[in-house]
């Protein structure tokens, strides 16, 4: 059994080590690699107990069902060709103006990062902005950065937005739709912030046009087809989806876990797509996408969640938790939320934001949901200003790399220099005032 000071030298050791893994990924490696050994050996070392590190897992369990959920249901409108509309739709709305494509695409990222997840923003829609960049021939800088601005900052409006929102539901102890109707000023504050700052920063490259098709040989038939021809819309896949936001609705208001709506969706559009007669697909075509879905899941990385909730608590147990308390302000006060968004921002850079939001959030619960929501703010917005900031944000730059754009460390962080600050100062004023009208800490 460790004392007090080695295991929070060795759990401090253990999360470090997790944390680079993370970033650097040798060999892209999963997540979990070091983090499933490292909270293993914690609990053998008496660092945590069995008896916590399992209360723990148990705490998460259902956040973590609620995330696989949401994952495999935007692999899902993936499949059922959501995103290839969107693209088609942006295309067709940009008349050609690299302006108006930039209106759509922020548009079309923040709501996908409010419904499916800045997960679905990343990986899912920044492949199609690509696309539909060339099939307009406009420059995709502008709208790249923005699809991984708005995967962070857009992710402030419902709890499926983002794995920390979920997290930040569960402290607060509030509803879904009071979460949203907290959180909606902060969203669109964030959201205008961006698009301004955007159409500033960018503003040589939103200047240039060159021409529907110029671009990677998408041709001028392409773009015509975007104009004039009618879109397949896939109607019983956007029902379900409704269907399913309202699922979380209603269960967060009877008191039951949503994540069960979020398997009920995947599991409908899953039936729908496996019946014979609807895709003319044989045994093995079906028994591939199941093994698709699977992965879109993504259990290696919800793994890697339960474990990091395990290092962070012995971490913060051994110690930090203490040191944390004697800065971080008691209330809900404007000046309160202000300082705790700023030290929730700055701690997401230093070590990521999923492992400041699991230290943060306990040290803060206790001054109400509006609180719990500056940390919030802090989290999401502020790993614009550095690429460890968020692990989505490594693995944008990842997907830019792969086509071929140069994502700039100093580029990247002189916008979120720009962003970022206004963006925290100016989003919990209105969490604040939306509080107050509220009355969300009476």
């Amino acid at each position: 059994m460790l004392t007090s000071w080695p295991a929070e030298a060795v759990a401090a050791a253990i999360l470090a080590i997790v944390l680079v893994f993370a970033v650097i990924r040798p060999r892209d490696l999963p997540e979990a690699v070091p983090a499933v050994p490292g909270a293993l050996l914690l609990c053998v070392l008496g660092a945590i107990s069995w008896s916590e590190a399992w209360s723990k897992v148990d705490q998460m369990l259902p956040t973590v069902l609620f995330l696989a959920g949401v994952l495999m249901l935007a692999h899902l409108c993936q499949a059922e060709g959501m995103f290839d509309l969107a693209g088609r739709l942006m295309a067709r709305g940009s008349r050609g103006s690299p302006v108006r494509l930039l209106t759509l695409v922020f548009v079309t990222a923040s709501v996908t990062t409010a419904l499916l997840s800045l997960d679905a923003t990343i990986v899912l829609l920044t492949p199609v902005i690509f696309t539909t960049a060339a099939r307009v021939g406009a420059r995709p800088k502008p709208y790249v950065y923005g699809a991984a601005h708005l995967a962070n900052s857009a992710s402030l409006l419902l709890p499926v937005s983002n794995l920390t929102n979920l997290l930040a539901l569960t402290a607060a102890g509030i509803t879904f739709p009071r979460f949203a109707a907290l959180m909606a000023g902060p969203w669109l504050v964030a959201i205008l912030i961006e698009y301004v700052a955007h159409r500033r920063y960018f503003a040589t490259d939103l200047s240039v046009s060159s021409g529907p098709g110029d671009a990677e040989g998408t041709g001028d038939a392409d773009y015509r087809s975007a104009e004039d021809q009618r879109i397949a819309v896939p109607v019983f896949s956007l029902v379900v989806l409704a269907l399913t936001l309202a699922g979380f609705v209603v269960l967060s208001v009877l008191g039951a876990e949503p994540f069960w709506a979020a398997l009920a969706g995947v599991a409908v559009i899953c039936a729908k797509r496996l019946l014979p007669d609807s895709t003319g697909s044989g045994r093995r075509e079906r028994i591939d996408e199941l093994a698709d879905l699977g992965r879109a899941a993504n259990p290696w990385f919800l793994a890697f969640v339960l474990s990091l909730s395990i290092i962070v608590a012995t971490v913060v147990d051994h110690g930090v938790a203490a040191a944390m308390r004697t800065v971080i302000p008691d209330g809900h006060g404007l000046g309160s939320l202000l300082l705790i968004t700023l030290m929730a921002a700055v701690l997401a850079n230093l070590v990521n934001n999923l492992p400041a939001v699991l230290v943060m959030l306990p040290l803060v619960a206790a001054s109400g949901p509006t609180a719990v929501l500056a940390v919030l703010i802090g989290v999401n917005v502020g790993p614009n200003l550095t690429y460890v900031g968020s692990l989505a944000t490594l693995l944008w730059r990842r997907i830019v790399a792969s086509h071929d754009h140069d994502a700039e460390t100093a580029e990247f962080t002189k916008l979120g220099l720009i962003t970022v600050p206004a963006c925290l100062v100016a989003c919990t004023v209105a969490l604040w005032a939306a509080a107050e009208l509220m009355g969300a800490n009476r």
